[in-house]
């Protein structure tokens, strides 16, 4: 864990189990670091990214300001396998938001992931562990297969019971946008 968080902090791109698949991150705020991710994974820049967090205050510097009932409403599924869609802050930047004015967050419920946001104390892009448009590794040797040298590092662990990605809701309309 302490290397996979050393990794991270020096720029590289790690994989590591959630609550459904395995996921490809790094630092939300190394530009680089996003974009050969973006770039490994053969994904647009332009369908923006989600952030996993051990805990809200790892979000707060990507998301708008919240009236506190939105705040309420949406840490009630957390930790727990639902990604909300927010306002994101002004300054967050394309390759993270995509061309959208939202940011996707999650405060992760997996015990291998939450624990890396702990050790890195902030937040960590989360992105399935698959090329574009195809399905996701579930394993670490198949995300070795996919991905062999191309990533920094691989974090063993089990994935979690879901078997389809997390669930993603609109947190000003409640829609579910994306469903489990």
């Amino acid at each position: 864990m302490k290397c996979a968080a050393r990794i991270i902090r020096q720029g590289g791109i790690i994989a590591y189990p959630t609550e459904s698949v395995y996921g490809l991150g790094c630092a939300p705020d190394n530009t680089s670091a996003v974009i050969e991710l973006l770039a490994i994974k053969d994904r647009p820049v332009e369908k923006g990214l989600i952030l996993i967090a051990a805990d809200l205050q790892h979000l707060q510097p990507y998301m708008a300001t919240l009236e506190k009932s939105v705040v309420n409403h949406i840490s009630k599924s957390w930790p727990g396998p639902v990604t909300w869609l927010v306002p994101a802050h002004p300054y967050v930047p394309v390759w993270l938001r995509g061309d959208h004015d939202s940011i996707a967050v999650r405060i992760t419920a997996h015990p291998v992931a939450a624990a890396l946001c702990t050790i890195i104390d902030g937040a960590l892009v989360s992105t399935s562990a698959n090329i574009h448009r195809q399905a996701a590794a579930r394993t670490s040797l198949r995300v070795h297969r996919i991905f062999g040298s191309t990533i920094d590092y691989i974090l063993h662990g089990n994935v979690g019971c879901l078997t389809k990605p997390t669930e993603i809701r609109d947190a000003l309309t409640n829609k579910v946008v994306r469903s489990a």
